[in-house]
């Protein structure tokens, strides 16, 4: 029997990188499980290098295409291409003509901010890095935190710092930590990679500022070496790196066997989170409780119901009414009402909407029903609520004047 022609294939990729080895790693599975007969040819030290790719006699090319360089570099590749790289929220940003496997980076936030509500945190930050357009992946983990945080109401903290280097290291330490020191506590971070968890981890340390009660904090990448060189074990995403190596490989032997693949792009989503100490936040109530609250207060004036509510913590609704009678002295109801009046109060002592409108606006469904609670939690009218809302705004501004 002949043997199949080897197939030389390029991985243009830096192994200093968690994101890149494990892509790599899934490479591997893929070619070790279908012995797919290929040689790979990457730098001996492991790092990226484009000088004569276009020249390059080979069969093939994977690539991480985070780097434009390497995108503008491999456009005049006359072999087959697979890009790895970051998801984009605009088509416009993914590489033209190339098969594209990308992480999911709405996913990885949204994973993150997911566990941080879990431990029993309202106030939410991001750290990232300095705006360049190698940075492109940070900048599109930036945009589904603001998008997250824009969703349920909450202000969009997201701060860059600097690039750091040996010259600028106490410069950037001092920077974290006052943007630290600034934040409402306790909060939980989301760093966009755990090299940049590690250090606002340090950061904390140095300005006495305890993690996990006052600062919860989850990196991206599940670095191990990351890992050894913090003094708090530090919480991570994990990626799906592994199965976007194995996916880009599969698209490439399907491109060297004559299959046109087109402008394919596979987002592959997180595999999980490796939950330690950094953000193993304690609140001080029940986990269920705060998790519904969280849900409440996002959304009580949308119509709904207890059931709703434990539907979302993932509990039975007497479960969740035994923790809320034990944790607040009142029933889920109870608190989905009074957020809801709260709303409705702000709404009208702006004076800017009718009645009718803020009864829609909280979920009051008609004018009536909000007049019988008004009545029976407050002991006045919708109207004269307003009324007295705006009188007493109105005596406020005259005294201040």
């Amino acid at each position: 029997m002949t043997a199949k022609k080897a197939h030389r294939i390029a991985l243009l990729f830096n192994a200093n990188k968690t994101f890149d080895r494990e892509v790599m790693s899934g490479i591997a599975g893929y070619l070790g499980g279908t012995r797919a007969p290929w040689d790979l040819f990457l730098e001996e030290d492991f790092r990226l290098r484009l000088s004569g790719i276009e020249q390059w006699r080979g069969d093939g090319v994977i690539a991480d295409f985070d780097d434009p360089t390497v995108a503008a570099a491999l456009s005049r590749c006359r072999v087959p291409v697979v890009g790895v790289g970051s998801s984009y929220a605009g088509d416009a940003d993914y590489p033209h003509g190339v098969p594209y496997v990308a992480t999911d980076n709405f996913k990885l936030i949204k994973l993150a901010h997911g566990h941080l509500i879990d431990s029993g945190l309202r106030r939410f930050a991001m750290f990232s890095l300095p705006e360049a357009v190698e940075n492109r992946w940070a900048q599109e983990r930036e945009r589904a935190f603001r998008a997250l945080m824009l969703r349920d109401g909450l202000e969009v903290e997201i701060f860059r710092g600097c690039g750091t280097s040996a010259p600028s290291w106490d410069e950037a330490l001092q920077r974290q930590a006052a943007w630290l020191r600034g934040l409402p506590k306790p909060v939980g971070i989301i760093a966009v990679t755990d090299a940049r968890a590690r250090q606002l981890l340090q950061a904390c340390l140095s300005a006495g500022i305890k993690v996990p009660e006052e600062v919860a904090l989850i990196g991206i990448d599940n670095d191990p070496l990351v890992r050894m060189l913090t003094r708090i074990p530090l919480s991570s995403v994990i990626q799906g790196a592994p199965e976007m190596g194995r996916r880009a490989a599969q698209l490439l032997e399907r491109m060297l066997h004559g299959d046109r693949v087109g402008e394919a792009r596979i987002l592959v989503p997180p595999a999980g989170i490796n939950v330690l100490a950094s953000s193993q936040h304690q609140p001080a109530m029940h986990p269920y409780v705060m998790r519904a609250r969280y849900f409440i207060a996002r959304y009580a004036c949308q119509g709904i119901r207890t059931t709703d509510v434990a539907d979302y913590v993932g509990v039975s609704r007497s479960s969740l009414e035994a923790h809320f009678r034990q944790a607040l002295g009142c029933s889920v109801h109870d608190e989905v009402l009074r957020l809801k009046l709260d709303t409705a109060k702000s709404g009208l002592a702006s004076g800017a909407r009718s009645i009718a409108d803020v009864a829609l606006a909280c979920g009051f469904g008609s004018t009536q029903y909000m007049h019988l609670v008004f009545k029976r939690e407050l002991g006045c009218t919708p109207c004269a609520y307003r009324d007295w809302a705006l009188g007493e705004r109105f005596t406020t501004t005259k005294r201040q004047a």
